[in-house]
C-alpha cells in the first residue's frame, strides 16, 4: 500500500476502562443499549438493561475481569494495541486502534488517523470479527459511518469495509498452525466453541428472508444469505480448519448466551456432559475470537476447566486465540491488502437495513 492518504482502521468490541464496578457498568450499559446486541424496543432494552441487568451484574463482571485482568489493562485491549503496532510495519499506511464500546472510542481513532495524516480520503475498516454478525461486523460499520456523518467527513473520506474473513486461505492457516502448537495429539475431542446469539439474530439477517433456519440443513444449502449467516460462516470455519488438522472428533457449541432462544447447543452444557460420554481430553478452541478476552479466558479457560474437571475430564486444553501469533498477522497484512484492490466493495452504503425496518421473527 503506497496511497499516502489511505489509513487502516482496527476495530475491536472492547472493555471497561478498569476492573472497578463503576467503569464496568459503564461499559455493560453502552454494550448491552445497542440496538443490534440486545435487539429490543428501545423502552423495553432501558427497562431490561438499566432497570435489571445493571443493577445485579456488574459486580460480578467486575469479579470475572480481576481474575484475567494483567499488569497492563485489559487483555483484550492490550493484545489490540499489540497487533496494531505489529501490522504497522507489515503496511505502508497509518493503522489505528479503536473499540465499538468504550475507549479508545471509534471517534478517537479517526480523529487519531487524522492528526497524522489530514490529508486522508480513504480508511479501511477492519471489524476483527472473522463471522458476520448484528452484534459484530454489523454494528461496528454503522457506528464508523455515524462518526464520519458526526465529523462531517462522509463525503471526505470514502470507508472501504474488510469482510468476513471466515474462509479466507491465510486466515484458516493461521487459526489451523496456532491450533496445531497447541494439541497434543492424543485428544478425544476438539470443541469449537462460538460466541452464542440468538436466533433471531440469524433470521434477521437473511437478505433473502427465506433461507436461514427455515430450510433444512439451511447452512449447506447455497444461499445468498451465507453472505450475512454467522451459522454458516462459523460452520465452514470449523469444517476447514478441522480438515486442515485432520480432525476426526470435533464438534460446535455456543457459550456466552443472554435469555432464551439462542443458538444451541451450549457449551457449558456440552462440557458438563462430556466426561460422561467417554471424552476425558478435551481440548477447547474460540475461532469466534481473534483476541483473548474475558469470554476465553475466564469463562472459558476457568468456568469452562472447572466444569470439565469437576464432571470427570482428565485434561482439558485450552488453545489460546491467534492474538499477536506472526501467522494472524502475515493473514492480516494480507487481507487488508487484498481489501484495498477489490473491484467490488463489501457493503454498499445502504445496505444495512436498520433493526427497525426489519421483520418480526
Amino acid at each position: 500500500m503506497t496511497n499516502p492518504d489511505r489509513a487502516i482502521l482496527l476495530v475491536n468490541l472492547g472493555s471497561p476502562d478498569s476492573t472497578d464496578i463503576p467503569d464496568v457498568k459503564k461499559y455493560l450499559d453502552q454494550f448491552l443499549m445497542d440496538a443490534r446486541v440486545l435487539d429490543f424496543p428501545m423502552w423495553f432494552r432501558s427497562f431490561l438493561v438499566r432497570g435489571v441487568i445493571l443493577n445485579v451484574r456488574p459486580k460480578k463482571s467486575a469479579a470475572a475481569y480481576r481474575a484475567i485482568w494483567w499488569d497492563e489493562g485489559s487483555p483484550l485491549v492490550v493484545i489490540s494495541r499489540r497487533v496494531q503496532a505489529a501490522l504497522q510495519t507489515r503496511v505502508n499506511a497509518p493503522v489505528g486502534l479503536a473499540m465499538r464500546y468504550q475507549n479508545p472510542s471509534t471517534e478517537a481513532g479517526i480523529v487519531a488517523l487524522l492528526e497524522q495524516n489530514p490529508n486522508l480520503t480513504e480508511l479501511l475498516l477492519v471489524p476483527l470479527y472473522p463471522h458476520y454478525a448484528m452484534a459484530t461486523t454489523e454494528t461496528v460499520v454503522l457506528e464508523a459511518r455515524e462518526v464520519l456523518q458526526r465529523l462531517r467527513l462522509q463525503d471526505k473520506i470514502a470507508l472501504k469495509i474488510v469482510p468476513p474473513f471466515f474462509d479466507h486461505p491465510a486466515y484458516l492457516e493461521a487459526l489451523s498452525k496456532v491450533t496445531a502448537e497447541h494439541l497434543q495429539g492424543d485428544e478425544d475431542h476438539v470443541l469449537f466453541s462460538y460466541h452464542g446469539i440468538p436466533e433471531r439474530h440469524i433470521k434477521k439477517s437473511d437478505c433473502t428472508g427465506l433461507h436461514c433456519l427455515k430450510v433444512e440443513n439451511c447452512c449447506e444449502v447455497a444461499s445468498p444469505a451465507h453472505q450475512f449467516c454467522y451459522r454458516h460462516q462459523l460452520t465452514r470455519t470449523t469444517h476447514e480448519v478441522a480438515a486442515k488438522l485432520g480432525l476426526k472428533n470435533f464438534s460446535i457449541s455456543f457459550q456466552s448466551r443472554l435469555g432464551g432462544g439462542w443458538l444451541q447447543p451450549f457449551t457449558d452444557k456440552k462440557l458438563e456432559s462430556m466426561p460422561k460420554e467417554g471424552i476425558k481430553k478435551l481440548a477447547v478452541i474460540c475461532p469466534a475470537f481473534v483476541s483473548d478476552c474475558l469470554e476465553t479466558l475466564e469463562e472459558i479457560n476457568v468456568e469452562g476447566r472447572e466444569t470439565f474437571m469437576q464432571a470427570g475430564g482428565e485434561r482439558f486444553t485450552y488453545i489460546p486465540c491467534m492474538n499477536d501469533h506472526a501467522a494472524w498477522l502475515a493473514a492480516l497484512g494480507q487481507i487488508c491488502n487484498e481489501t484495498w484492490n477489490a473491484p467490488k466493495p463489501f457493503l454498499e452504503t445502504n445496505s444495512l437495513i436498520p433493526v427497525s425496518q426489519r421483520a418480526s421473527v
